[in-house]
């Protein structure tokens, strides 16, 4: 029997339909009620009154793209970006600040709501100014002739190639000529990839990520040599088949933490902004009670916390799934009464016996959070814990787990570091 074609008929393209959008939804779409369900429509702000067209299925509702801006809502503002209508980066630009703080905060209370954590604990926005991000990855094509670099057109493979970004440090932006230059002529890369860029405390600190596996030829490594010390790169690397070298190392990529030297492994993660860690690390601190001295910080990376607390005179368990960060940590805490341990805190996570020695415990987990150290911690005796996470709803969940083990939230502080995206992170206080 012969397969079933697949129809090659286009779907009727639904009419062009007339709403308002009445909020702004968790990846930073304009949510209106179109005749069908909820639309979600990019681009728009709460009170627009729009034409739109629904297009594609969407959860309960469907995507919709706006053709015209019928009447502007009074959040509305001109965007500071010229490439802020496709830019896959960044969602609200056409917003105001403060809307924007508004929104992301209630984006929390409402997730934090269904566990039963009322709006009164939920503190007002934190929030980092623009143009303070120091790490980016953006994508290279190479289509032939000049090389591109930036970030893809939004839900598209599309790449724009930008030409500014006010979200980053102002020095990545100037480098982005250079690193155009010196793409297109590295014909390693193929027809293109990915490339990290990270400004260190001690300068910029670089990655090559190919699409398809492959090494840089001498003359291409020489180029790269080259490239480092014309525009004082700290550091240049090539990641090829999950295996990163460094290339051009003319000092370690390094961050001051606490007044404590770390150098960087390649490709390292690090909070967005120096002015974000800041805040956290505050936040953290914050939430600790002062006879709190032996401590765990669990999905420690590089020490942001880990280190701060040390030097304020802390005993500090470090545990991180990633073994460079640990090596970088154990390094750099070098005569400080930290202890770092490389361990999956997912498969493998402090068991009820082992957190009975802590004063207090702090977790900050990738955006899947921290399930099963939250089922641990629940039955724990630990009487204080911080809860960092960049993501409502899996904090909403973990939070939830613990409050069935007894523990109490305090108080819940938003984090927006990453201005002009849906993205919010938040530190959480919880007792018992």
């Amino acid at each position: 029997m012969r397969p079933r074609r697949k129809s090659t008929k286009s779907r009727v393209a639904a009419p062009p339909v007339t709403v308002t959008i009445d909020s702004i939804g968790a990846r930073g779409d304009g949510v209106a009620q179109g005749p069908s369900g909820p639309l979600f429509i990019p681009g728009t702000a709460p009170g627009d009154t729009v034409v739109a067209v629904p297009g594609e299925k969407r959860g309960d509702g469907w995507a919709a793209k706006m053709v015209d801006l019928v009447t502007p809502g009074p959040d509305r503002v001109d965007p500071v970006c010229q490439h802020a209508a496709d830019c896959g980066g960044c969602s609200l630009q056409h917003l105001e600040l403060a809307a924007i703080a508004r929104i992301k905060r209630g984006h929390l209370v409402e997730a934090l709501s269904r566990r039963g954590i009322s709006e009164d604990l939920v503190a007002q926005t934190r929030e980092v100014p623009p143009g303070t991000r120091r790490r980016l990855r953006l994508t290279i094509v190479r289509p032939g002739g000049r090389a591109m670099i930036g970030f893809n057109v939004r839900g598209t493979s599309r790449l724009i190639d930008i030409q500014e970004c006010p979200v980053a440090r102002p020095e990545i932006v100037a480098l982005l000529p250079a690193l155009r230059d010196l793409a297109t002529s590295m014909n390693s890369l193929g027809k293109g990839g990915d490339i990290q860029v990270t400004l260190s405390d001690t300068g910029f600190d670089l990655m090559f990520i190919p699409a398809r596996p492959s090494d840089p030829d001498l003359a291409e490594r020489q180029r790269l040599v080259s490239f480092a010390e014309k525009h004082d790169i700290a550091r240049i690397a090539w990641e090829s088949d999950g295996f990163a070298e460094p290339v051009a190392a003319r000092r370690p990529a390094r961050l001051i933490i606490a007044g404590v030297p770390v150098d960087l492994p390649i490709g390292a993660f690090l909070q967005p902004s120096r002015e974000g860690e800041a805040a956290l690390v505050d936040l953290v601190r914050a939430g600790l009670p002062a006879e709190a001295k032996i401590i765990a910080d669990l999905y420690a990376g590089c020490g942001s916390l880990s280190l701060p607390l040390a030097v304020a005179g802390a005993n500090v368990f470090a545990a991180e799934g990633e073994s460079a960060p640990v090596d970088a940590l154990r390094r750099a805490a070098a005569g400080l009464r930290v202890q770092a341990e490389c361990r999956d805190l997912a498969k493998h996570p402090l068991t009820e016996q082992e957190l009975a020695r802590y004063d207090a415990v702090i977790f900050d987990p990738p955006r899947a959070g921290a399930a099963a150290q939250a089922e641990r911690l629940a039955w724990s005796t630990v009487k204080t814990i911080v809860a960092v996470s960049c993501n409502p709803a899996t904090l909403a969940r973990d939070l939830g787990v613990l409050m069935e083990g007894g523990y109490e939230v305090q108080q819940v502080t938003p984090v927006d570091q990453f201005t002009w995206s849906s993205h919010l992170e938040a530190v959480a206080v919880l007792t018992r």
